[in-house]
């Protein structure tokens, strides 16, 4: 059974830097890319960062650009999202996922979520 377990989330002022792990298992995701979303209360879900399997390209959303970072370790088969300069406006349930059908345009594999609260 393929799991992806997030970790790392809390409670941070803004301005506070915090940083995201995802730990897969059941299978390894060094092939696949991965990447984080986030949902508010009241929002949709929305994209934040992916990475591709080597780990040499990366891509962000407008909003976090400059200030988070996606990375990977194959060996661990985990994905990290450094999150620095953190804003209210951040606060968020993220979702780790992998595996993304670039045809179909849809992630495989979900964790369920890791709460990220800033205040301000």
């Amino acid at each position: 059974q393929v799991q992806l377990v997030e970790s790392g989330g809390g409670l941070v002022q803004a301005g506070g830097s915090l940083r995201l792990s995802c730990a897969a298992s059941g299978r390894t995701f060094s092939s696949d890319a991965m990447g984080w979303f986030r949902q508010a209360p009241g929002k949709e879900r929305e994209f934040v960062a992916a990475i591709k399997p080597s780990g040499s390209i990366a891509y962000y959303s407008d909003s976090v650009k400059g200030r988070f970072t996606i990375s990977r370790d194959n060996a661990k088969n985990t994905v990290y999202l450094q999150m620095n300069s953190l804003k209210p406006e951040d606060t968020a349930i993220y979702y780790c996922t992998a595996d993304l059908s670039v045809v179909a345009g849809t992630w495989a594999y979900w964790g369920q979520g890791t709460q990220v609260t800033v205040s301000s």
